[in-house]
């Protein structure tokens, strides 16, 4: 590494040992208050899925009915449970009687920060890779890095609202009432609704979330499964499924998580590191052009992050709309217009007031956090809370926001790829940078992107709210210049880019039959 960056890269260091990093234990226990939905949206079976073929494309067995006397049994046997409901038990039953879908959103919010963490590198100052096929060795896969996470939030949020509404199309063709309403001897100790009880939507819930989080965070595979049971056993405790109910909800999960899995297993992400050969050909690609090519301010330098991301399939757009929505190229490195770009940059370095330091660590969102992705995922929960929406509706918001970013990740990767930009510290090395600098190239920004593109999203899902989500966006984008690790047309172009990638997905919302 050439001695003129090593300023850049002791404050990058700096600012990453002196920003807040999350807890590595799971916190399972955020708040969330009981709350009867607004509407059980009955028509759910009705809207449109994102994988599945139809809502009824698993098939469900017709269920026992509630005058046999196996279903009796079953309500005898919820009646014993709740005689001995231990402390624990009803904890339980409060844990996830706040939403079940928020309440796995929290959880792998957590996961995606504990795994945030950049391999450390070897003796010889290479880097070793995270092995999905040997999760608890060091480093441990994966490393959630804001791609990494992206693709994961999607996965399990539209493996969810998959699910859901699949249970949904089978609650309302068997209509088996909940068994405390079929007795009314059995205690209803979660928010009561009519919706039907068959197949579970705890249990719908917790097979597609725990299997999907198990592929993705493999090491994690105990909690995981431990708390996916938890909600299981709650909904029965709690009088709201039977054992039938649940097993009918659970097979119906896995099923679906498995159509997922088998699409993850091909999705271009086994092939988004590449190799040496390829890292040069788009260092080439970039001095070819007459620029300067991006360089790991890491010391030692350290392979890029994840370059061939932008061949991971998308939710919403094709290969060609990835294309069609890249930017144009940012200017030279050697122009007038980059020197311009290169003095404000050097302006916010020399001028980071208190206001903007709170910006730049508000947007940070860097190692052991939970990304750019997952604090919108954050910001969404409170919306989806506040609205009481049902679980398939909660499910669908969070689903078009994951997709979205997800999408948002592949053309933001495409752009950085494609052009190579190097960072405003590789041009000008005095200038002194507020937070890490992310190890990937400039042009565009990725917390832009993603920012635009969730607002897009949550404008569509919130219009009262949208002049807050787009001030947010723009905050998020303004950040990065604050902290003196972008140019300010990565930060634009970026919010440009990320409401483009948006668009998709509403237009997706807008035909779906959930409105």
């Amino acid at each position: 590494m050439r001695t003129k960056f090593y300023i850049p890269i002791l404050v990058t260091f700096l600012a990453l040992i002196l920003l807040p990093i999350r807890c590595k234990d799971i916190d399972f226990t955020e708040k969330l208050t009981p709350q009867t939905p607004l509407s059980i949206d009955a028509n759910a079976g009705t809207w449109k899925p994102i994988v599945l073929t139809s809502n009824n494309q698993i098939s469900v067995a017709v269920p026992t009915d509630v005058t046999s006397d196996t279903y009796k049994a079953e309500l005898a046997s919820i009646k014993d449970l709740q005689s001995k409901l231990t402390s624990a038990q009803r904890k339980a039953i409060e844990y996830w009687s706040g939403g079940g879908i928020l309440r796995w959103n929290q959880i792998f919010r957590e996961l995606v920060a504990r795994y945030n963490l950049p391999p450390a590198p070897n003796a010889d100052g290479s880097y070793p890779a995270p092995d999905a096929e040997n999760p608890f060795s060091d480093p441990q896969f994966p490393f959630s890095n804001p791609p990494y996470a992206a693709r994961a939030y999607s996965y399990v949020s539209a493996a969810q609202y998959d699910a859901l509404k699949a249970a949904w199309f089978y609650k309302y063709q068997y209509n088996r009432s909940a068994p405390y309403k079929v007795d009314n001897t059995i205690q209803a100790l979660m928010p009561q609704t009519d919706l039907p009880a068959y197949p579970s939507e705890e249990a719908v819930m917790s097979g597609a979330a725990s299997d999907m989080l198990k592929a993705l965070f493999p090491a994690a595979l105990e909690e995981i499964t431990r708390k996916a049971g938890e909600q299981r056993n709650a909904a029965l405790w709690a009088g709201k499924a039977t054992a039938s109910d649940i097993a009918a909800g659970l097979a119906l999960g896995k099923a679906v998580a498995a159509l997922f899995i088998a699409r993850a297993g091909n999705d271009g992400m086994k092939n988004a590191i590449g190799n040496k050969a390829q890292w040069d050909a788009l260092k080439l690609n970039a001095t070819s052009r007459g620029d300067v090519a991006w360089i790991s301010l890491d010391l030692p330098s350290r392979p890029p992050m994840l370059p061939f991301f932008s061949n991971v399939k998308a939710w919403m757009m094709t290969p060609k709309n990835i294309v069609d929505v890249r930017p144009a190229a940012p200017p030279l490195a050697t122009s007038s217009e980059m020197a311009n770009e290169a003095a404000e940059v050097k302006y916010y370095s020399d001028n980071l007031t208190r206001e903007r330091i709170a910006i730049v660590h508000k947007w940070a969102d860097g190692v052991g956090t939970y990304t750019p992705p997952g604090h919108w995922n954050d910001i969404a929960a409170e919306y989806i809370r506040d609205a009481r929406y049902s679980e398939v509706r909660a499910a669908r918001a969070f689903a078009l926001l994951n997709v979205a970013l997800h999408d948002a990740a592949v053309a933001c990767w495409d752009t950085k790829y494609f052009y190579f930009n190097l960072r405003p510290t590789q041009l000008d090395p005095s200038i002194k940078t507020g937070t890490g600098i992310p190890n990937f190239p400039s042009y565009v920004s990725g917390h832009s992107s993603f920012s635009a593109s969730a607002a897009n999203v949550l404008s569509y899902l919130f219009p009262g709210s949208a002049a807050e989500f787009s001030a947010m966006a723009e905050e998020a984008a303004m950040s990065r210049l604050y902290g003196a690790i972008h140019f300010r047309k990565d930060c634009m172009v970026g919010l440009d880019l990320g409401k483009r990638v948006g668009d998709y997905t509403v237009t997706f919302a807008t035909s779906d039959g959930a409105n």
